[in-house]
């Protein structure tokens, strides 16, 4: 939908704040008490909820909320075949990155009926009425989970293959209508791990993206983070300057940082390393429980403006607000987009 965007717009990383039945249904679902028509039904309304709380909270590019997804990926590997689920590390507890299941290689990968994401999009589309952004995977974040195995020989070809599936999903997405694509990527600043990839270096994580993105005629984001699984970040140093200035040569046109749970640190990067990019800032904390006031995002904003121009920035929060409580996520959108139109006036662009 083309709609003239605002001087310093507002949009989201994807996920929404549950509704608190949503968890009702899927403990029904779970045990076999609900079938599919009436999950499909639980998930629409979640979706008509979703977006209808950032219309109403005033952001001005929203998405569908992620409501059927599940722990942000989790969901998509149960529409990959050639992988076999191995036992999860650890139950007990409080759950954290290693409560999760994860998989081994046994064949080769491929999503013959691709991984959902443009059937939540033909859904979603008729129900907004501003722009839309679709957060997708990247082939980096999918790999996390997988222990190579079966035919792969290397790291690469698994990658490549894991590539060809997600850029499958996009220009099918595209096809559908979308315009507006996000890859999330929160993986690019660990700097340890199994993954020979994953060592801090960005050109080879960047050249996989832009291997993905191959073909694909869209506005696309990259959004890269800290982690948000049970609102932890991941355990790696959490610093952005490792990727620069590699990060700059990914084909996207807007990247989208974590900035406000790091008390917005590292901003100084963008004035080092210019680009013609967009930059969405993240302002919101999703980390954190409390409430921001829109003049302390509008502050955290001002940071940022010493570093982007105004015609380049966006506001965002951190990352997605599925593990935040709804009426938090909802009340934080509210203060980003105030701030917003605080800075608007500011500027003498209201």
């Amino acid at each position: 939908m083309t709609r003239a965007m605002p001087l310093i717009p507002t949009t989201v990383c994807g996920s929404h704040g549950l509704p608190s039945w949503i968890h009702l249904v899927r403990e029904a679902a779970q045990a076999d008490r609900l079938g599919p028509i009436d999950l499909q039904e639980a998930y629409e309304d979640a979706v008509r909820l979703a977006i209808r709380d950032q219309v109403e909270a005033g952001v001005d590019v929203i998405s569908d909320g992620e409501m059927r997804r599940v722990t942000f990926i989790r969901g998509f590997y149960d529409r990959l075949q050639g992988i076999r689920a191995l036992p999860v590390p650890r139950r007990l507890g409080p759950p954290n990155y290693d409560a999760h299941c994860p998989y081994e290689v046994v064949d080769r990968i491929s999503a013959p009926q691709g991984l959902g994401i443009v059937e939540e999009f033909r859904f979603a589309r008729p129900h907004a009425d501003r722009p839309m952004r679709v957060a997708v995977p990247g082939p980096i974040t999918l790999l996390i989970p997988l222990r190579r195995g079966g035919p792969y020989a290397s790291e690469d070809s698994l990658i490549a293959d894991l590539i060809s599936v997600v850029n499958a999903e996009i220009k099918a997405l595209v096809a559908a209508g979308c315009d507006f694509v996000q890859v999330d990527e929160p993986n690019y600043v660990m700097t340890a791990g199994k993954h020979r990839v994953l060592k801090g270096e960005a050109r080879p994580m960047v050249s996989a993206l832009n291997a993905t993105l191959e073909g694909v005629r869209a506005k696309v984001a990259l959004h890269v983070c800290f982690g948000n699984a049970h609102n932890n970040s991941f355990a790696t140093p959490r610093r952005y300057r490792p990727l620069f200035p590699a990060l700059l040569d990914a084909r996207v046109q807007q990247f989208v940082f974590e900035y406000a749970n790091r008390e917005m640190s590292e901003l100084e990067l963008w004035s080092e390393f210019p680009t013609d990019a967009e930059v969405a800032v993240g302002v919101v904390d999703v980390k954190a429980f409390r409430v921001e006031t829109p003049a302390e995002v509008a502050e955290r904003a001002r940071l940022a403006l010493k570093h982007v121009p105004a015609e380049r920035l966006w506001l965002v929060p951190d990352c997605g607000l599925w593990e935040t409580p709804r009426w938090v996520g909802v009340s934080k959108l509210r203060s980003m987009v105030e701030a917003a139109r605080m800075l608007r006036r500011e500027l003498g662009r209201a």
